[in-house]
């Protein structure tokens, strides 16, 4: 190991993000820019050398990175709860700031001693940098913050709530808001020149808002799916819009009117978008770990830094009970093995005939022997399972955002159907040939996953905006099943029918009666942010959770039992015969026991941490 650029460490194993890069932010006064990755890493890219070097880590994925005027110091934001304050002449970690009770999303430099922290606990605290002290608690917002611009004496959040409100710092009081509005807003900018606040909306529309007079002076309907990410020019106010429609515009600042659009790249992360310090260029993060530099005057894409393949971040698996496995990453490659009691292996790595981009969905059905993957281009792709290998890929354009979900009906006059659950708020029918037969509009949120009911033609979906339902096969709701106060993230359906169970980011587990709706189980799980599940029988239910953790439920005993099996979140849970499946982001799939929920094997496709722990504080 060597070390130069201020003192940042060089790790010969550390050439790209092993995880999408959430934000990658530029050092003013030179070609170096510091990024934020799911791999929780936090690194260190120069535009001119093409050289990658590692900051340090947090221990959990890092959704943000910000550097002061100065270029001396960055903050960034975990959803390990902490802010972590990096110093950029030493190429070390200066402090670590703690307060915040969930993900920490943003994180905006105030002066060189102050700074303000937006969270998923709905709260933005304001800090002392030096010492780490929190000077302010504001509250107010209603939902999640995922969006913080300090801009003279106020701070601007937006978030879940679908508002943008308006702080006053030396009161610590909220002065203004706008909305809310229909929808959510994930990210909020502040353009100086004109005085303007800069409004990123889930309906696809950009508002502007004059920060004097307070009033709207535009609405832009600036994308066909959601803003996740505006930024305003330093140096002309021109402001940069990224979607779910995978356009990345440019928007006059003088008369707002669409004066370029960027050069497509397939793998872009839509949360990332920055401006360079000077203004000249645009830079992002990839799904693939790289980085990526834009002209912006022409929209032409300069440069991508880091090494490509390798990024394996495992976000759905899907087995039949002979022990088959499909799972699908963030590299856009679908991975066919066996993973058992007595194997555990790779047979097949399919890349789509269009090219590779981010898959979230993956569904085998051992009946039509099909497989059915879903992009984040929000197209389907449809193989025949033929042995260990995957054929006669068919792909269906839907055209309703990322896909989330999939599976395969049985019923009568749906025999071997894909319902698909869309970011739009669809759910879409595809038959085995990829022909779109029908939308279903059921929910006002993303539909972030869905189940079909084993014995009865229904099925049972969730979505961001809280609502968990049931509907008949043919799209007609069939039942609302209350109480979660956030995002449901997964649904699951025991095998004989009888129970519906929920994971939300409200922390709990809830299940229901699937028939009438009636709740029989509201299950704590504490401060850690559940993400998948499954039934294992029908009064066993497994939980993944973001931090690596496996949770059982037993239904009749009411006894929890929690186990880490993984490095990183665990995406999903499936049964693989009498044994349990969970795959991470970590890259690899774990097959465990459910009656103590030790790991049995692991079927790897990617190492995802490679620094050593003392180069974190090394000096």
């Amino acid at each position: 190991m060597t070390c130069d650029f201020n003192g940042v460490h060089h790790d010969r194993g550390f050439s790209h993000h092993r995880g999408p890069v959430t934000c990658a932010a530029g050092i003013p006064g030179t070609r170096k820019v510091i990024t934020s990755g799911y791999d929780s890493a936090v690194g260190v890219f120069d535009l001119e050398t093409g050289t990658v070097d590692l900051l340090g880590y947090h221990d959990h994925l890092v959704n943000r990175i910000v550097v002061n005027q100065a270029g001396t110091l960055a903050a960034s934001s975990s959803s390990d709860y902490t802010v972590r304050l990096w110093d950029l002449e030493r190429g070390q970690l200066l402090r670590v700031l703690h307060g915040h009770s969930d993900d920490v999303e943003d994180f905006a430099f105030i002066d060189d001693t102050t700074g303000a922290s937006a969270s998923r606990d709905w709260r933005i605290l304001v800090w002392d940098l030096p010492t780490g002290a929190v000077l302010r608690v504001l509250e107010g917002h209603e939902k999640d913050v995922l969006s913080v611009v300090s801009f003279g004496e106020r701070l601007y959040t937006s978030g879940d709530d679908s508002t943008l409100r308006v702080w006053d710092l030396a009161a610590g009081k909220l002065v203004q808001t706008w909305g809310p509005f229909a929808t959510e807003t994930d990210s909020c900018a502040v353009d100086p020149l004109r005085r303007r606040a800069v409004l990123g909306c889930d309906d696809g529309r950009l508002r502007v808002f004059d920060l004097d007079s307070e009033a709207l002076v535009a609405e832009i309907e600036a994308h066909s799916s959601g803003i996740k990410k505006v930024a305003v020019s330093p140096v002309t106010g021109d402001i940069l819009s990224a979607a779910y429609d995978q356009r990345i515009h440019i928007w006059d600042a003088a008369d707002l009117h669409c004066k370029l659009r960027l050069e497509s790249r397939l793998a872009t992360w839509e949360r990332s978008f920055n401006w360079t310090p000077d203004g000249a260029s645009v830079l992002a993060g990839t799904f693939d770990g790289t980085v990526l530099e834009w002209d912006a005057n022409t929209g032409r894409c300069l440069r991508e830094i880091g090494g490509t393949g390798g990024n394996a971040c495992l976000n759905e698996v899907s087995a039949d009970p002979l022990g088959d496995v499909v799972a699908v990453s963030d590299d856009g490659r679908v991975r066919l093995g066996r993973l058992s009691r007595r194997a555990s292996e790779w047979s097949e790595t399919i890349e789509p005939e269009a090219g590779c981009i981010l898959m979230n969905a993956v569904n085998l059905d051992p009946a039509s022997m099909m497989v059915a993957c879903g992009a984040h281009d929000h197209t389907l792709h449809v193989f025949d399972k033929v042995g260990s290998s995957l054929r006669n890929e068919r792909v269906a354009a839907l055209g309703e955002g990322p896909i989330n979900s999939i599976r395969v009906a049985h019923h009568a006059g749906y025999q071997g159907q894909a319902f698909v659950a869309c970011y739009s708020g669809a759910i879409v029918r595809v038959n085995r040939q990829g022909e779109v037969l029908a939308k279903i509009h059921l929910h006002e949120g993303a539909v972030k996953a869905l189940r079909i009911h084993p014995h009865q033609p229904l099925g049972a979906s969730c979505s961001a905006d809280g609502a968990l339902i049931s509907w008949t096969l043919d799209g007609r709701l069939h039942d609302r099943y209350l109480g979660h106060m956030a995002i449901v993230d997964d649904v699951a359906i025991d095998p004989s029918g009888t129970h519906l169970a929920s994971v939300s980011r409200d922390f709990t587990l809830k299940v229901y009666r699937f028939a009438d709706g009636r709740m029989s189980h509201s299950v704590s799980l504490g401060r850690r942010s559940p993400k998948s599940m499954c039934f294992l029988d029908e009064r066993t239910v497994i939980v993944g959770n973001y931090w690596g953790e496996l949770i059982k439920f037993d239904l009749e005993t009411e006894r929890v039992t929690r186990r880490t099996v993984a490095c990183n979140g665990i995406s999903s849970v499936c049964t693989q015969g009498r044994d349990i499946i969970a795959s991470s982001y970590d890259g690899a799939l774990y097959l465990v026991d459910p009656a103590n929920l030790d790991v049995l094997q692991t079927l790897r496709a990617m190492v995802q941490r490679v620094m050593v722990p003392e180069l974190v504080h090394a000096s």
